[in-house]
C-alpha cells in the first residue's frame, strides 16, 4: 500500500481545527498582541484608525504569509470595509450586534416538538444569549 501524508491541514481529523487555531496565533502573535488583528481559524480580520495603517497592516500580514507559502484565496478577502460579518455578528468600529439574517432564522425556527428540537434550538439560541436579556430566566422552564 504505501505511506501517504498530507500536504495540506485535513480537517477530517479531530484536533485540526485547534491546532490550525495555534498554529495561526503563532504565526500572528505580534499582529495580535499589538491590537490590531484577530484570527479565527482561518479568518484573519485587520482593524485600522486609518486608511495608511489598514494598508500597513495588510503588507505585514501578506509578508508573512508569502514566505511560508500561506495563500488568501481573494475571493474570499474583503478590504477597506467599515463593518463586517464574523460568526453570526455584524461588527463595526462602534458596535456588535446580532446579523439580522440569524434574528430571521430563529424567528422562522418551528416550535420545538421533542427534547432534541428543544436541545438544538436552545443551543442556537444560547449563542446569541448575550443580547437577549434576561436569557437564563427566558429559559429557564424549558
Amino acid at each position: 500500500m504505501g505511506i501517504y501524508e498530507y500536504t495540506r491541514m485535513t480537517f477530517e481529523i479531530k484536533n485540526a481545527p485547534s491546532h490550525f487555531q495555534r498554529m495561526m496565533e503563532t504565526i500572528f502573535q505580534e499582529e495580535i498582541l499589538e491590537g490590531w488583528m484577530v484570527v479565527y481559524i482561518y479568518d484573519i480580520i485587520i482593524y485600522s484608525e486609518t486608511q495608511e495603517d489598514h494598508l500597513q497592516y495588510i503588507e505585514r500580514v501578506l509578508s508573512k504569509c508569502t514566505p511560508i507559502n500561506m495563500k488568501i484565496p481573494l475571493k474570499r478577502c474583503n478590504f477597506g470595509q467599515q463593518e463586517l460579518l464574523a460568526l453570526g455578528h455584524k461588527v463595526s468600529g462602534l458596535s456588535i450586534a446580532i446579523d439580522q439574517d440569524k434574528v430571521a432564522e430563529l424567528l422562522q425556527t418551528p416550535v420545538p416538538r421533542n427534547i432534541k428540537e428543544m436541545q438544538s434550538f436552545l443551543g442556537f439560541a444560547s449563542y446569541y444569549r448575550n443580547h437577549i436579556k434576561r436569557f437564563a430566566h427566558i429559559t429557564s422552564n424549558l
